[in-house]
This record gives structure tokens, C-alpha cells and sequence, in this order.
């Protein structure tokens, strides 16, 4: 387990501190990166349709990657935030099986990691236009990893201390990511690290389970007991999660992304999009810009 997580790393998109009003009120939103918040001043909301988090001075937020959440403010709030990207090179989130809008109350060590992590990034402000349409776009997360290669050593590697010491924050210590299961196969873990990597080709229940000399019925049990899905279902997952990233961060046709995303065809991708979403992709696709139309400096 401890060398898996040794695997993670975290980059760097934007940083900055930023006072907000009544314009920061989006519903329905969602990034393919993390955001962190952390209050200083004033009062706002984050929820997800179910539950509403009361953003407080004192507190640090972190919604992970995919969580739609409604984001107000009705008159001040100043807020250092972070976005990032996660990597795992088992292709497997740290918060895969515990999608939440986290809030913990933060420590004189917390406040100190955001304003050092602010300090030694400059130039990560969301500046160059008020619409996410046009910031939120691949060729913008390549300029940011750029930036994190032109880092010295020293900042590259002061900064990933820091995203690591505020992620583990949210950390539930108790529990592995697989929820009470202690002891999770090992061949469970590298497939799924296979599915994750290959969820553009066929991928078939006999086909993972040849792959890993089980029957297929147990190892339908077996993700079933981990994971809360069954393989298909969890496959259907991470393909919209994918598609998701490629709708919100391209221009690609939704017939490409189908195909990129391992669909036999649009209608398919369109049903299992809409199941898992509860939109269709191309409303997806214009619900994500209507949203962000009007989505300013100070939005994050």
C-alpha cells in the first residue's frame, strides 16, 4: 500500500489568493482537477445537490476531480485556492471510491502551505481571459506543466511537499481507498490499473478475468465487494469520466470522443453518458459552456 501511494504526484495548475462577491455563483459546475480552498474572510457555499458545506474562515475545501458542486457566494468571501491534476501511474485517484466535497478545519501549519505555496509560484494566476471556455483548454495545461519543468529542483520539489501534506489531510487514516477492506488482491489492483489505462480498447468481464486467472463470476464478486460496482458498471464509469475530461478540455467531436473512450458507437455512448450524468454529452457539453459563459477573474 505505502509504495502505491508513493506513486501519486500532483501538478500544479493554478494558485492565488483572490477576494470574491455576488458574481462567484455557479451551478453544476465541474473540472477535470482538484480544487482547494482555503477561507480567511467573509462566507459562501458549496454543494452538491444533496448536502450544502458552509464555507467558513478557518476551514479548508477540497473537491476532487469530476464532483459537480454548486459554488455562492451572496456577498464577500476572500479565499487562497489550488488547482491540480492528479497522476498515478496505476492509473487509480487517491479519491476514486470517495467522491466528496471535503472540509476540515485548518492548522497554523495549513495556513502557513498555502501562503508559502503561493509564494514560490507566481505567474499561476487565471488571468488571460474571464471565460473558462478559453482557460479551460488542453494546450493552457500544457503551458502550466511547462511552468512546473522551468521550476528549480528546490520549488518543484518544495511544492509537491506541500500538495502532499494538504491532500493527506483529507486522508481518512482508518480506511484503505477500498473502504474497510484491508487487504486488497494484488492482481485486483494491477487490473485495475489496466482497465484505467485501457478504456479506449474492448474490454470484456471474461477478458479481465482470463487476465488475471479468475472466474468470471468471482471476480465479479470480488469488484463487487471493492469497488461497490460491478466490472462493467465500473468500467462505464471511469470511460465517462474520461469523456467527461475530453468534453470539458477539447474540441473533439462527441463521435470521436465515443470512439476514444471505447464506445461501439454514439447512441451507446450517449445512453451510458446520460445514465451515469444524468445529461446527455452534447447537453453536457453546453450546460459546461453556459455555465463558465459568464465566469470571471474572480470566480475561483
Amino acid at each position: 500500500m505505502i509504495r502505491r501511494l508513493l506513486q501519486h504526484s500532483f501538478i500544479l495548475l493554478n494558485v492565488d489568493y483572490v477576494s470574491l462577491g455576488d458574481r462567484w455563483n455557479y451551478k453544476n459546475v465541474i473540472s477535470p482537477y482538484y480544487r482547494m480552498y482555503y477561507i480567511d474572510a467573509g462566507e459562501g457555499s458549496i454543494s452538491n445537490g444533496k448536502k450544502n458545506w458552509l464555507l467558513e474562515p478557518g476551514y479548508i475545501y477540497l473537491i476532487p476531480s469530476f464532483t459537480i458542486c454548486d459554488l455562492h457566494c451572496s456577498s464577500y468571501l476572500s479565499q487562497y485556492f489550488i488547482h491540480f491534476f492528479e497522476e498515478a501511474r496505476d492509473g487509480i485517484s487517491l479519491f476514486h471510491y470517495n467522491r466528496n466535497i471535503f472540509k476540515i478545519e485548518a492548522t497554523d501549519l495549513d495556513i502557513a502551505n498555502f501562503k508559502r505555496i503561493y509564494e514560490i509560484n507566481p505567474y499561476r494566476k487565471i488571468n488571460r481571459s474571464d471565460n473558462p471556455k478559453v482557460y479551460e483548454k488542453n494546450v493552457y495545461y500544457q503551458e502550466y506543466e511547462e511552468l512546473n519543468n522551468k521550476q528549480s529542483n528546490k520549488s518543484f520539489l518544495e511544492t509537491q511537499g506541500i500538495m502532499l501534506q494538504l491532500v493527506s489531510k483529507f486522508l481518512d487514516e482508518k480506511q484503505s481507498q477500498f473502504g474497510n477492506v484491508q487487504d486488497v488482491p494484488s492482481k485486483i489492483v494491477d487490473l485495475l490499473g489496466f482497465i484505467q489505462l485501457n478504456l479506449h480498447k474492448p474490454l470484456t468481464v471474461k477478458m479481465l478475468a482470463d487476465k488475471v486467472n479468475l472466474h468470471s463470476d468471482y471476480l465479479s464478486r470480488i469488484f463487487l465487494k471493492l469497488t461497490g460496482e460491478r466490472p462493467l458498471a465500473y468500467i462505464h464509469t471511469k470511460r465517462i469520466e474520461r469523456a467527461q475530461y475530453l468534453i470539458v478540455t477539447t474540441d473533439l467531436s462527441l463521435t470521436q470522443i465515443a470512439e476514444d473512450t471505447g464506445f461501439s458507437s454514439l447512441p451507446h455512448f450517449s445512453k451510458v453518458f446520460k445514465a451515469v450524468t444524468s445529461l446527455t454529452p452534447g447537453k453536457y457539453r453546453e450546460q459546461n459552456n453556459m455555465v463558465d459563459e459568464n465566469r470571471g477573474l474572480e470566480e475561483d
